[in-house]
Protein backbone atom coordinates (compact mmCIF):
# COMPACT_ATOMS: atom_id res chain seq x y z
CA UNK A 1 0.00 0.00 0.00
CA UNK A 2 2.82 2.37 0.88
CA UNK A 3 4.60 1.59 -2.39
CA UNK A 4 1.38 2.21 -4.36
CA UNK A 5 0.95 5.59 -2.69
CA UNK A 6 4.52 6.53 -3.61
CA UNK A 7 3.93 5.51 -7.23
CA UNK A 8 0.70 7.50 -7.42
CA UNK A 9 2.47 10.53 -5.98
CA UNK A 10 5.26 10.09 -8.52
CA UNK A 11 2.74 9.79 -11.35
CA UNK A 12 0.97 12.96 -10.24
CA UNK A 13 4.28 14.83 -10.15
CA UNK A 14 5.30 13.62 -13.62
CA UNK A 15 1.85 14.41 -15.02
CA UNK A 16 2.17 17.97 -13.72
CA UNK A 17 5.63 18.28 -15.28
CA UNK A 18 4.35 16.98 -18.63
CA UNK A 19 1.44 19.42 -18.55
CA UNK A 20 3.83 22.31 -17.84
CA UNK A 21 6.10 21.26 -20.69
CA UNK A 22 3.20 20.94 -23.14
CA UNK A 23 1.88 24.34 -22.08
CA UNK A 24 5.32 25.92 -22.53
CA UNK A 25 5.64 24.25 -25.94
CA UNK A 26 2.26 25.65 -27.01
CA UNK A 27 3.24 29.15 -25.89
CA UNK A 28 6.54 28.93 -27.77
CA UNK A 29 4.82 27.71 -30.93
CA UNK A 30 2.33 30.58 -30.73
CA UNK A 31 5.17 33.06 -30.20
CA UNK A 32 7.15 31.64 -33.13
CA UNK A 33 4.07 31.82 -35.35
CA UNK A 34 3.49 35.45 -34.36
CA UNK A 35 7.13 36.35 -35.02
CA UNK A 36 7.00 34.58 -38.39
CA UNK A 37 3.79 36.36 -39.31
CA UNK A 38 5.26 39.75 -38.38
CA UNK A 39 8.45 38.89 -40.28
CA UNK A 40 6.47 37.83 -43.35
CA UNK A 41 4.47 41.06 -43.35
CA UNK A 42 7.56 43.24 -42.87
CA UNK A 43 9.39 41.35 -45.59
CA UNK A 44 6.49 41.71 -48.04
CA UNK A 45 6.14 45.44 -47.30
CA UNK A 46 9.88 46.02 -47.73
CA UNK A 47 10.04 43.79 -50.81
CA UNK A 48 7.26 45.72 -52.55
CA UNK A 49 8.85 49.07 -51.67
CA UNK A 50 12.25 47.94 -53.00
CA UNK A 51 10.60 46.48 -56.09
CA UNK A 52 8.97 49.81 -56.94
CA UNK A 53 12.14 51.83 -56.36
CA UNK A 54 14.25 49.30 -58.28
CA UNK A 55 12.12 49.73 -61.40
CA UNK A 56 12.30 53.54 -61.22
CA UNK A 57 16.04 53.76 -60.54
CA UNK A 58 16.80 51.15 -63.21
CA UNK A 59 14.98 53.23 -65.83
CA UNK A 60 16.91 56.34 -64.82
CA UNK A 61 20.29 54.58 -64.95
CA UNK A 62 19.61 52.84 -68.28
CA UNK A 63 17.59 55.63 -69.87
CA UNK A 64 14.60 53.30 -70.19
CA UNK A 65 13.96 49.57 -70.04
CA UNK A 66 12.35 47.54 -67.29
CA UNK A 67 13.52 45.70 -64.17
CA UNK A 68 11.83 43.58 -61.54
CA UNK A 69 12.55 41.30 -58.61
CA UNK A 70 10.40 38.22 -58.04
CA UNK A 71 10.16 35.58 -55.33
CA UNK A 72 11.09 32.06 -56.40
CA UNK A 73 8.63 30.53 -53.90
CA UNK A 74 6.05 33.23 -53.04
CA UNK A 75 4.10 30.80 -50.85
CA UNK A 76 7.02 30.78 -48.37
CA UNK A 77 8.56 34.24 -48.45
CA UNK A 78 10.86 33.69 -45.46
CA UNK A 79 12.66 30.82 -47.19
CA UNK A 80 12.29 32.01 -50.78
CA UNK A 81 15.12 33.05 -53.04
CA UNK A 82 14.89 36.24 -55.11
CA UNK A 83 15.36 36.38 -58.87
CA UNK A 84 16.44 39.63 -60.54
CA UNK A 85 15.02 40.32 -63.99
CA UNK A 86 16.25 43.16 -66.20
CA UNK A 87 15.51 44.44 -69.67
CA UNK A 88 17.83 47.22 -70.84
CA UNK A 89 16.39 49.33 -73.69
CA UNK A 90 16.10 47.31 -76.89
CA UNK A 91 16.53 43.91 -75.21
CA UNK A 92 14.26 41.14 -73.94
CA UNK A 93 13.44 40.72 -70.25
CA UNK A 94 15.95 38.21 -68.85
CA UNK A 95 17.77 37.09 -65.72
CA UNK A 96 20.64 39.29 -64.56
CA UNK A 97 23.03 36.35 -65.13
CA UNK A 98 22.56 36.77 -68.91
CA UNK A 99 23.50 40.47 -68.99
CA UNK A 100 26.89 41.89 -69.95
CA UNK A 101 29.38 42.90 -67.26
CA UNK A 102 28.52 46.60 -67.43
CA UNK A 103 24.78 45.88 -67.45
CA UNK A 104 25.15 43.61 -64.42
CA UNK A 105 27.05 46.33 -62.55
CA UNK A 106 24.46 48.98 -63.37
CA UNK A 107 21.58 46.66 -62.43
CA UNK A 108 23.27 45.81 -59.12
CA UNK A 109 23.76 49.53 -58.42
CA UNK A 110 20.07 50.14 -59.13
CA UNK A 111 19.07 47.40 -56.69
CA UNK A 112 21.43 48.60 -53.94
CA UNK A 113 20.14 52.16 -54.27
CA UNK A 114 16.55 50.88 -54.28
CA UNK A 115 17.14 49.08 -50.98
CA UNK A 116 18.82 52.20 -49.58
CA UNK A 117 16.00 54.49 -50.75
CA UNK A 118 13.31 52.27 -49.22
CA UNK A 119 14.97 52.70 -45.81
CA UNK A 120 17.56 55.50 -46.00
CA UNK A 121 20.30 56.08 -43.45
CA UNK A 122 22.24 59.28 -42.66
CA UNK A 123 25.20 58.20 -44.79
CA UNK A 124 26.23 55.59 -47.34
CA UNK A 125 29.69 54.32 -48.38
CA UNK A 126 30.23 53.18 -51.99
CA UNK A 127 33.60 51.59 -52.79
CA UNK A 128 34.48 51.86 -56.52
CA UNK A 129 31.04 50.73 -57.65
CA UNK A 130 31.46 52.90 -60.76
CA UNK A 131 34.60 51.08 -61.94
CA UNK A 132 32.86 49.02 -64.70
CA UNK A 133 30.79 51.97 -65.98
CA UNK A 134 31.46 53.97 -69.13
CA UNK A 135 31.29 57.77 -69.31
CA UNK A 136 27.57 58.02 -70.08
CA UNK A 137 26.53 55.55 -67.38
CA UNK A 138 28.81 57.23 -64.84
CA UNK A 139 27.01 60.50 -65.55
CA UNK A 140 23.61 58.88 -64.92
CA UNK A 141 24.92 57.25 -61.75
CA UNK A 142 26.25 60.58 -60.47
CA UNK A 143 22.89 62.23 -61.19
CA UNK A 144 21.06 59.52 -59.22
CA UNK A 145 23.41 59.97 -56.25
CA UNK A 146 22.65 63.70 -56.18
CA UNK A 147 18.93 62.93 -55.80
CA UNK A 148 19.71 61.23 -52.47
CA UNK A 149 21.67 64.15 -51.01
CA UNK A 150 18.62 65.81 -49.47
CA UNK A 151 18.49 63.16 -46.73
CA UNK A 152 21.80 61.24 -46.89
CA UNK A 153 25.52 61.89 -47.18
CA UNK A 154 27.54 59.75 -49.58
CA UNK A 155 31.18 58.74 -49.20
CA UNK A 156 32.29 57.46 -52.61
CA UNK A 157 35.66 55.84 -53.27
CA UNK A 158 36.41 56.30 -56.96
CA UNK A 159 39.08 56.77 -59.63
CA UNK A 160 36.57 58.28 -62.04
CA UNK A 161 37.08 61.99 -62.77
CA UNK A 162 33.42 62.48 -63.59
CA UNK A 163 32.39 61.20 -60.17
CA UNK A 164 35.04 63.40 -58.54
CA UNK A 165 33.65 66.43 -60.35
CA UNK A 166 30.25 66.19 -58.64
CA UNK A 167 31.67 65.89 -55.12
CA UNK A 168 31.37 68.66 -52.54
CA UNK A 169 34.63 67.62 -50.88
CA UNK A 170 37.37 65.48 -52.38
CA UNK A 171 40.14 63.62 -50.53
CA UNK A 172 43.02 62.42 -52.67
CA UNK A 173 45.64 59.92 -51.50
CA UNK A 174 49.04 59.99 -53.19
CA UNK A 175 52.39 58.34 -52.48
CA UNK A 176 55.17 60.70 -53.51
CA UNK A 177 57.71 58.86 -51.38
CA UNK A 178 58.05 55.11 -50.92
CA UNK A 179 56.10 54.02 -47.85
CA UNK A 180 54.64 57.47 -47.15
CA UNK A 181 51.13 58.43 -48.23
CA UNK A 182 49.83 61.98 -48.50
CA UNK A 183 46.24 63.10 -48.16
CA UNK A 184 45.02 66.21 -49.96
CA UNK A 185 41.55 67.63 -49.34
CA UNK A 186 39.89 69.64 -52.10
CA UNK A 187 36.68 71.64 -51.74
CA UNK A 188 34.44 72.69 -54.65
CA UNK A 189 32.52 75.95 -54.61
CA UNK A 190 29.08 76.22 -56.18
CA UNK A 191 30.34 77.70 -59.46
CA UNK A 192 33.12 75.23 -60.14
CA UNK A 193 31.61 72.05 -58.76
CA UNK A 194 31.45 70.38 -62.18
CA UNK A 195 34.94 71.51 -63.28
CA UNK A 196 37.77 69.36 -61.82
CA UNK A 197 40.35 71.78 -63.23
CA UNK A 198 39.24 74.50 -60.79
CA UNK A 199 39.76 72.66 -57.52
CA UNK A 200 41.06 74.59 -54.53
CA UNK A 201 43.26 72.72 -52.00
CA UNK A 202 42.17 73.39 -48.42
CA UNK A 203 44.30 71.00 -46.33
CA UNK A 204 46.98 68.35 -46.58
CA UNK A 205 48.92 66.04 -44.31
CA UNK A 206 51.49 63.27 -44.61
CA UNK A 207 51.31 59.99 -42.71
CA UNK A 208 52.96 56.60 -42.69
CA UNK A 209 51.27 54.17 -45.06
CA UNK A 210 49.45 51.33 -43.36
Amino acid sequence: VHELAELEKRQEFLSTQIADILDAKKQLEELIEKINEDSRQRFIDTFEAVRKEFHEIFRKLFGGGKADIILETPEDVLESGIDILARPPGKELQSISLLSGGEKALTAIALVLAVFKSKPSPFCVLDEVDAPLDEANTGRFAAIIQEFLTHSQFIVITHNKRMMAVANLLYGITMQEQGVSKRVAVRFDGKTQMDPAKMEPVASEASEAA
